[in-house]
């Protein structure tokens, strides 16, 4: 069965892959238990999937719950079909689900937004974004489809005064300004909060999400290293938590509306 699998991200708490499967065989796959917890949002064609004995139909307005230990098979009744993977390790889940990583049954329907945000994770992988706004949309995406199976788990640790929730995101702020490479997973450590919960709370009182936020403090950041004659653009990246020169390049061109190289010879010593 020719598939394509494009990894997306890849971290010891999450994994995304695109997957097209174009030529699948006639009939039911082997039955196996599944792994891991896993989310298969199909994007184009049908998929057949038994749970436990039970058939479902896994379209383009679903998706698919794989819960650890759960014996299943597919089939791909209508020829190819393409899906985005998303696979949790068992702590990132139990943070998502108020500490308790056993996932219930279901099957969960989506949303325009959800198809939305589906592709949008996609587009921007195939794009310039790193590690970090990946793993925020995709724990925003992956709380929605929660959120549909288990509301009140999905909705469990979230700060309910505000003073807690500005303490949090002040806590965030102070974190990226001292350490603008923390990924989000580090951040919502140094916080003592989930990241999908942090992510949550920062962008309802900041108005913007994360991501963003970290590359204006990283843009303001380097143009001041600019300012001071910093020469090594490599090493200034990888001081700031880019991916690589080129990415560095990328957002501070986006934000600036010129490159490194260029600002330097305006901004440095003369």
């Amino acid at each position: 069965m020719p598939v394509e699998r494009r990894c997306l991200l890849s971290g010891d708490d999450l994994y995304v892959a695109d997957v097209h499967c174009e030529d699948p065989p006639h009939g039911w796959t082997e039955l196996r238990p599944a792994p891991v917890f896993g989310l298969v949002m199909v994007r184009r064609g049908l998929v057949r999937g038994r749970a436990d004995g039970v058939e479902q139909v896994l379209d383009p307005a679903s998706v698919y719950v794989e819960r650890p230990g759960c014996e299943q098979q597919f089939a791909h009744p209508c020829g190819g079909d393409a899906y985005t993977e998303i696979v949790l390790s068992e702590p990132q889940l139990a943070t998502l689900l108020g500490g308790d990583p056993v996932v219930p049954q279901g099957l969960v329907f989506t949303t325009p937004r959800l198809a939305l945000e589906q592709r949008l994770l996609t587009a921007r992988a195939r794009g310039q974004a790193d590690a970090f706004e990946l793993a925020e949309r995709t724990l925003a995406l992956v709380g929605r489809v929660l959120a549909g199976l288990a509301p009140e788990r999905a909705a469990s640790g979230l700060p309910v005064r505000t003073a807690a929730r500005r303490r949090l995101v002040d806590g965030a702020r102070a974190a990226l300004a001292t350490e603008p490479g923390l990924g989000l997973a580090e951040l919502g450590r140094a916080v003592g909060c989930s990241p999908h919960h942090l992510s949550r709370i920062f962008r309802a009182t900041t108005g913007e999400g994360l991501a963003r936020y970290r590359n204006r403090l990283r843009v303001t950041r380097v143009l001041e290293r600019l300012t001071e004659g910093e020469a090594e653009l490599g090493l200034l990246a990888h001081e700031m938590g880019f991916a690589d020169q080129a990415h560095m390049t990328h957002v501070v061109r986006r934000a600036a509306g010129l490159p490194p190289g260029r600002l330097r010879a305006l901004l440095g010593p003369h």
